[in-house]
């Protein structure tokens, strides 16, 4: 059965098992081109023409300020309609420039004060009706993400049998690169995980994710942030909600990346012979991508390592890793 509604599902779902028949994945392209679907049907219900009309219109509906992801869904309108071309109907074309390909988004680092409270919050977590498992749920979940540098979807949708509980080893699927890695809790880690699985096995019922929500399926991600940013606030009860800082759950990742960096440069450790290890745990596929966080860092502390940045020429990316 097609999971797509409009005038557009066949031609969405043709689209999507070329991209497959091609080796090529169907995400991220396909979450995108469900919302448009849904946007379609809502609104232009006997539309069979992509227009300027109805791509612009969804797009003034999608591309707000706090919403992420501008650039992919751009791309995924732009390959819809590269697709209905190269098939003989009439499309239009988003121009390529429509938006930049470089970010003006700079990580946020959580300091030590501000990542235990937000641990904090996590702990004093209420159940209710609505998520009746969030008090189990995120302070191992969030802990678990940045104390193993993981990309949150691979910590929201972490299954249980891909755990170690004996030795903290965790097979990692859900990434990027699609491709497998495993990293190690540490002993700390490994404990409270540990005593979060005899809880688990009364409450998560049947669900294979080691985190799962009240119908045991896993947190969606507009779910996931929705619950991070929840505790952030409630982790900065004495600031206004418009004055907070900008934090993601990605953002854990960052500071564990930095951590790890800070600690090395207090070790004097050689980062550019220790970068390679970084990249390996966690998953980058260009060395770029890690050598990106350096950049992270508080200037005097780089000033003051000697890193010898002709080493790093040319190897910082334009956009967030």
């Amino acid at each position: 059965m097609s999971k797509f509604i409009s005038a557009f599902a066949t031609l969405i779902e043709e689209m999507l098992a070329y991209r497959e028949s091609m080796g090529l994945s169907r995400q991220p392209y396909e979450d995108t081109l469900k919302k448009f679907d849904r946007f379609c049907s809502k609104n232009y219900p006997a539309l069979e023409t992509l227009t300027q009309e109805v791509v612009l219109a969804w797009l003034e509906t999608e591309l707000l300020p706090e919403h992420n992801g501008s650039k992919i869904k751009v791309n995924s309108i732009r390959a819809f309609s590269r697709h209905l071309i190269s098939v003989g109907r009439e499309a239009y074309m988003l121009p390529t420039n429509f938006v930049s390909t470089k970010t003006s988004f700079v990580p946020y680092i959580l300091s030590d004060t501000e990542l235990s409270a937000f641990f904090h919050a996590t702990d004093s977590v209420k159940p209710t009706r609505a998520r009746p498992f969030a008090h189990e749920v995120a302070p191992v979940l969030f802990r678990l993400i940045y104390t193993c540098g993981l990309r949150p979807n691979e910590g929201r949708l972490l299954k249980r049998s891909n755990i170690n509980f004996d030795t903290g080893e965790i097979l990692i699927t859900h990434n990027k690169q699609k491709k497998e890695r495993v990293v190690v809790m540490s002993d700390d880690m490994l404990a409270l995980c540990n005593n979060y699985d005899k809880r688990w096995k009364v409450f998560a019922g049947d669900s294979e994710f080691f985190f799962p929500r009240i119908d045991g399926k896993a947190y969606g991600n507009q779910q996931f942030i929705r619950l991070f940013k929840k505790y952030w606030k409630k982790a900065n009860p004495q600031v206004d909600t418009s004055s907070l800082p900008k934090v993601r759950p990605y953002d854990l990742r960052h500071r564990y990346a930095s951590a790890i960096l800070h600690q090395w440069l207090e070790e004097k450790r050689d980062l550019y012979a220790m970068l390679p290890y970084l990249r390996a745990y966690m998953g980058h596929e260009h060395f770029s991508s890690t050598a990106y966080y350096i950049h992270l860092l508080p200037e005097r502390l780089v000033k003051s390592s000697g890193i010898d940045w002709d080493s790093f020429e040319g190897l910082i990316p334009e956009v967030s890793v």
